[in-house]
């Protein structure tokens, strides 16, 4: 069994315990909030203290906290997120409504700072010193102090309201028109991915840098091979190592960041239904998108894992 498999299954392992933790501690963290389901559901209904009593036994809310965990626990293996206090109508099936929207603006947002990244970290390290990389990286240094809501803020104003380019909000979903659907996403992928994408673009010159700084670079450019060619095919495979490791901690970020990148250009996604939720003291609703966020970040990272190595030459070697 190789080196990378070996590592693989271990991750894959380590992803079991992981994930019944992130089910522990969002059940502790509702429990012990203020948010009471009972009133939830009988709300603006003024219950008496009996029908919260007979609400509570039905639903087990007056048994031990170990047993709770445990139908917690069954319930969500089972696919069962609670019923929501507010509609009536089962969490997991606002969730699933709520997701692909999130992971479509999420995975917009990762692609677009992935890829302005790659050309503007390799950019600056082959002119390193030079004025295209002196740009780069003052541009860089101001995407990673700007906040993603301040520069969502602004492209609405100037790109939206002044000029009517894109729309101020909505969504149209893909299937309708790809055209309103690109218009819609646009401005909240592009506010989501930008901070990343300045983080990612100085860990990836940095790695590019100490990359072309190493012989075995000098000995193919000496040798005649084109300097492109040797970037493209060696350099950068070598520099992702580290930029793939900060990567599966900027998903996180892009993660949370939706929430409120949906909240601003109303984009009725995970982070909107959470909003929503919160507001109107609907506890299942909360419970269910952040266990479900939670473990996406964690899947998500797993793959950045499985990435890492693939493109790590001393895990291949090994």
């Amino acid at each position: 069994m190789t080196t990378v498999v070996r590592i693989l299954l271990r991750r894959i392992t380590l992803l079991v315990p992981l994930l019944l933790g992130i089910v522990l501690f969002v059940f502790l963290v509702m429990r012990f909030s203020d948010a009471d389901p009972a009133s939830a559901f009988f709300q603006g209904a003024n219950p008496t203290p009996g029908q919260l009593h007979d609400f509570r036994e039905r639903n087990g809310l007056l048994d031990p906290l170990p047993v709770r965990y445990v139908h917690f626990v069954g319930d969500v293996l089972h696919g069962d997120l609670g019923t929501s206090a507010l509609t009536r109508a089962p969490v997991l099936d606002q969730v699933t409504t709520a997701l692909p929207l999130t992971l479509q603006l999420t995975f917009l947002g990762l692609a677009l700072a992935v890829v302005l990244a790659l050309a503007g970290g390799v950019t600056a390290a082959v002119y390193r010193d030079r004025l295209p990389d002196q740009v780069i990286r003052v541009v860089s240094l101001v995407g990673v102090a700007a906040p993603g809501f301040w520069l969502a803020l602004l492209m609405i104003q100037y790109l939206a309201v002044d000029r009517g380019w894109f729309p101020t909000g909505g969504y149209i979903n893909p299937g309708d028109s790809v055209t309103g659907w690109l218009r819609t996403m646009a401005l909240p992928a592009v506010a989501l991915s930008l901070p990343v994408a300045a983080q990612l673009t100085r860990i990836v010159r940095t790695s590019v840098v100490e990359e072309l700084d190493k012989d075995y670079v000098r000995t193919a450019i000496g040798s005649g091979l084109p300097p492109r060619v040797v970037v493209g095919r060696n350099v950068l495979r070598n520099a992702l190592v580290n930029p793939l490791t900060v990567l599966g901690l900027r998903v996180g970020y892009l993660l949370g960041g939706a929430v409120v990148i949906e909240t601003i250009f109303s984009l009725p996604g995970m982070g909107k239904l959470m909003i929503d939720a919160v507001q109107n003291g609907d506890p299942a609703v909360v419970q269910g998108v952040v266990l479900t966020t939670a473990t996406g970040f964690v899947v998500v990272n797993l793959v950045i894992d499985i990435l890492y190595l693939l493109v790590n030459p001393r895990l291949r070697a090994g």
